[in-house]
């Protein structure tokens, strides 16, 4: 079973330059990084972006490269804006797609939230408002994705993401399933599920998901039951409340062999946190047999 180790870039968005980012990568032994489509606080053309993400995968021996977030927005009711969405993602990986061998990019179809409801109502928003309307607009602008991105020989993989479309295991399932492109699955992210009122079990969403999990991004919390919200602190992966043991003996069974990307959403000495998430990952994947 191969697969590959990402660092989310958030990781080392703490001040690091791309050279920094990708050295750091290669030096604690990860695959490769999962950059955003665009830098924040930095005027550059897509273009110039991806040279100096090139330019340091090469000189470093950074091996793999995925983007992410931002995602494509078409949630939006005006035609035109959805259609420079797509346009600007169709341009963005035709020249990644040139740059660097694409295997899988993580991506979402535009935020969808009840005006005047806390961000944090997670069944308030996402798919639970979705109207027939949202759900077509979607469907048709990833199946031009999609097809992109099998002539470029890539997949896309939707995040379960509260406040989208795709928060949950059944709607992200349901979006796959009406685009209906081999080239366009789901990039499970239990860590954001396991916030969601309806959020379910890991095995429900894997069993839900099942062969169209294309990506996987792990991440841990505790959850604080203290107000209307339930709110949560990020931890180290080994910590909180999501099993990862069972998650990779989960995937293990599904032959799952995507890359599987480490988050680093919380604040302190990141760097430091990437490098303990990834051992213990090594530690627990050879104890599951991981490969075997």
């Amino acid at each position: 079973m191969s697969t590959s180790i990402i660092l989310h870039v958030n990781a080392v968005e703490q001040g690091q330059t791309i050279e920094e980012m990708c050295r750091r990568a290669v030096e604690w032994g990860y695959d490769g990084i999962e950059f955003r489509r665009r830098r924040g606080g930095v005027q550059e053309t897509p273009e110039a972006y991806l040279d100096e993400i090139a330019r340091w995968r090469d000189r470093t021996g950074l091996k793999e490269v995925l983007f992410g977030a931002p995602g494509v927005n078409l949630m939006d009711s005006n035609a035109d804006v959805r259609r420079r969405e797509i346009d600007a993602a169709v341009a963005f990986y035709r020249a990644a797609a040139k740059r660097f061998p694409l295997t899988v990019c993580n991506t979402m179809t535009g935020p969808l939230q009840t005006p005047d409801v806390h961000y944090f109502e997670f069944d308030r928003h996402g798919s639970n408002i979705a109207t027939e309307e949202q759900w077509r607009w979607a469907v048709e602008g990833f199946q031009t994705l999609g097809d992109l991105a099998a002539e470029l020989g890539f997949r896309f993989a939707f995040e379960t993401h509260n406040n989208y479309l795709h928060d949950l295991a059944a709607p992200a399932r349901k979006l796959v399933d009406l685009i209906n492109r081999p080239a366009v699955g789901i990039n499970l992210d239990y860590g954001n599920m396991i916030l969601h009122p309806q959020g379910g079990s890991l095995a429900e969403a894997v069993a839900v998901c099942g062969e169209r999990i294309y990506e996987v991004h792990l991440k841990n919390l505790y959850k604080l039951p203290v107000t209307k919200y339930y709110n949560f602190i990020a931890c180290p992966l080994a910590d909180g409340v999501i099993n990862h043991r069972e998650f990779l003996r989960l995937l293990k069974a599904r032959k799952y062999s995507g890359p599987i990307c480490l988050e680093m959403p919380r604040e302190g000495d990141r760097e430091w946190f990437a490098r303990a998430d990834l051992q213990y990952m090594r530690n627990l994947m050879a104890e599951v047999g991981w490969g075997a």
